[in-house]
């Protein structure tokens, strides 16, 4: 319902739906498919892989009232199971997926319980300040956060259904609804013997160029220059990128964007943009962590190298404008400190 048949016709595209691509023979440039029924190879003169990522699972057999979100099923499953009585919810992983279904929960009226193996949630997207401040977001809507522990294992109440979470430290929470939000897999698998660089996805080059001729990445599944970078902004953003290289035959262009996401979580919207450091210290550049909106910058040695703001958009905006137009200068300077609480610039 959301395809364009016009658009499709502009395109002379030939789709193969309901068909999954199981192999890639990079010495003779074919795919294997399978649709189901048959087994057929389909040559080509170029590659673009974007097969995107798998949520990652727990270990043990499936239980009922266990959840991933990833997909449209996904959602519609889980939307369903939360609109089936008032059962008590167990988020694993306080994330940001773990933490946009908590925020979910917590608005229908379900008591929820939000386990994060991490001392705080967030802390490599947002270091250690700002993701307490946002961590607090959970409490102030009645959500539990239980970090610094890890999950054993499920219990089932021996008809195959989940009736609670086991903690590593040995405490038992009363589940009828888990929804794992752990993380992802890069959806490789198929690649097995192709040929391609796997580590943690399709090793390429800044451009979404991997090590093999006419065959580029992009997306979820492409580890660009040493990382994956798991939003849909680099998923829109990386493919023209790649298909720029393929087409040209070599690297020709780098996906240089600036990285940037957002989460909404409990009426709040949560942005961040840049670049950060371990070490880039943290400042508040307009309103108050204690009214759960402010904006916030990274700095190392005077320079603004990223940017957060909670329910502060168009001055996150601003200063986002900024830092893109920085980063696309390669010799231009560098983005002066933000001004004072309170002032336009």
């Amino acid at each position: 319902r959301l395809s364009d048949r016009e658009e499709e016709d502009e395109l002379a595209a030939e789709w193969h739906l309901g068909t999954r691509a199981t192999a890639l023979d990079t010495a003779g440039r074919s795919v294997t498919l399978d649709d189901g029924r048959t087994t057929r190879t389909l040559r080509t003169d170029g590659i673009v892989i974007a097969t995107g990522a798998a949520p990652r699972t727990l270990p043990g057999p499936p239980l009922a009232g266990v959840h991933v979100l990833r997909t449209y099923d996904d959602a519609r499953a889980l939307r369903a199971a939360l609109h089936d009585g008032t059962p008590r919810v167990v988020v694993i992983g306080g994330g940001f997926i773990g933490a946009e279904v908590a925020s979910s929960c917590a608005a229908l009226g379900l008591p929820v319980t939000v386990v994060e193996a991490a001392p705080l949630p967030l802390v490599p997207q947002l270091g250690p300040d700002l993701a307490r401040i946002c961590a607090n977001l959970h409490a102030d809507h009645g959500v539990r956060l239980l970090c610094g522990t890890g999950v054993k294992g499920l219990r089932d109440d021996g008809t195959g259904r989940v009736r609670a979470v086991e903690l590593a430290d040995g405490r038992l929470l009363d589940a009828d609804l888990v929804i794992v939000g752990i993380g992802v897999r890069p959806a490789t698998g198929w690649l097995t013997g192709s040929g391609l660089r796997l580590d943690d996805g399709v090793v390429c080059d800044a451009g979404g160029v991997t090590s093999v001729p006419q065959v580029v990445a992009a997306g979820d599944v492409a580890r660009c220059a040493g990382a994956r970078t798991e939003h849909w902004t680099s998923a829109t953003e990386q493919p023209g990128t790649a298909v720029r290289n393929l087409l040209a035959g070599t690297t020709v262009a780098r996906h240089t964007a600036l990285p940037y996401f957002w989460s909404d979580q409990y009426g709040t919207r949560v942005q961040l943009a840049g670049r950060h450091g371990p070490q880039d210290t943290v400042r508040i550049v307009e309103g108050d962590p204690g009214d759960r909106s402010f904006l916030a910058v990274y700095e190392s040695d005077g320079r603004i190298t990223a940017a957060l703001a909670v329910d502060r958009p168009r001055p996150f905006m601003r200063l986002r404008r900024r830092l893109v137009a920085d980063a696309a200068a390669p010799c231009g300077p560098p983005v002066a400190p933000a001004a004072a609480p309170g002032a336009d610039s």
